[in-house]
């Protein structure tokens, strides 16, 4: 994980200090990139120990499109205990539902995207576009004054990530993405990790993953990021038949918490620790051996699927994360 470490030295080497909406300054710096080669290893921070097991419970419940902290809890990751209950605007924002309610966050985009198409019947074609947005698995939900039909659907944009590797694996447009302009106030937090391409090489027999991430807390979200992205491609792989190769991760914004300073410098001064090998449960089906498809584990797996081998990592260090 030495790339991890190089950029936080960049961010405190040539970031500035901003203001935001925590209350919290960062030292922030624009633009950032980390490329990884999955067959040379996973990577996990090893400068400090790794929450692996609450990191994939989170990936776990975004994946089974989960909106509520409980959820989460139950999965063995706390981390949204505090946006859920404790954010002073979501506890007041009329979205909310109840107590560890979430609203439309990350695994909701993911696993149920709201689609909506509004077909003008006056126009040419339009009962023919009505018909073929139906047989799409569209609903039509009225007719507007105006003679325009609304309708809709749920979109599982990464369920069709998963059909398209299989169907068509050279296309360039194996994208899922949460950033949902109509839907940002129905969110305890607006995704900050919010564009994924999937990238196949079908003469290696690769698949590879780049990850759009806005906004990265490098003490304590970049090590989660990494984890779920690169544990992610490899749950691809596994159920399409392909071994996870590139994990290439940019950030827009980059920055460090003023009180995660001491955390993050403490870990300047340790040697980082060979990269763990990722292995997935011999339950979850692999593609290339039995040549069936099953996109259904997806919602399956459990945390316990995932572990990792041979992790050496230096003492436990903490930070309090900015809400």
């Amino acid at each position: 994980m030495k790339q991890y470490l190089d950029l936080v030295q960049t961010v405190f080497d040539t970031g500035s200090w901003q203001e935001n909406r925590t209350g919290v300054r960062t030292l922030s710096m624009p633009g950032a990139m980390m490329k990884f080669d999955l067959q040379e290893g996973f990577p996990a921070v090893t400068t400090k120990k790794l929450a692996f097991k609450t990191a994939v419970g989170e990936l776990v419940g975004f994946m089974r499109a989960s909106r509520s902290a409980a959820d989460f809890r139950e999965l063995g990751c706390k981390v949204w205990d505090q946006n859920a209950n404790e954010n002073k605007q979501w506890l007041a924002n009329p979205y909310r539902l109840k107590e560890d309610d979430l609203g439309s966050v990350y695994g909701v985009q993911w696993r149920q995207w709201p689609a909506y198409k509004l077909i003008d019947l006056k126009g040419a074609g339009g009962a023919k576009q009505v018909e073929d947005a139906l047989s799409k698995g569209y609903e039509q939900l009225g007719v507007l004054e105006n003679k325009k039909v609304l309708l809709y659907k749920a979109v599982d944009q990464l369920r069709q990530c998963l059909d398209t590797i299989i169907n068509d694996p050279n296309n360039r447009r194996i994208i899922f993405h949460g950033w949902n302009w109509a839907q940002l106030e129905e969110m305890a937090l607006p995704p900050c990790h919010l564009l994924y391409q999937f990238l196949v090489d079908s003469s290696k027999r690769e698949i590879s993953l780049c990850l759009y991430i806005r906004s990265n807390d490098l003490g304590l979200g970049a090590p989660f990021n990494l984890t779920e992205g690169a544990t992610l491609l490899s749950l691809v792989g596994r159920l399409t038949g392909y071994k996870p190769r590139w994990f290439t991760y940019f950030i827009g914004d980059a920055h460090i918490y003023e009180n995660h300073v001491d955390m993050l410098q403490e870990q300047l001064k340790r040697e980082p620790f060979p990269a763990p090998k990722l292995v997935i449960s011999d339950r979850i089906p692999d593609y290339f051996k039995t040549g069936k498809y099953d996109p259904e584990w997806l919602e399956k797996v459990e945390p316990s699927d995932f572990t990792l081998e041979k992790y050496q990592h230096h003492p436990h260090l903490t930070a309090p994360m900015a809400v």
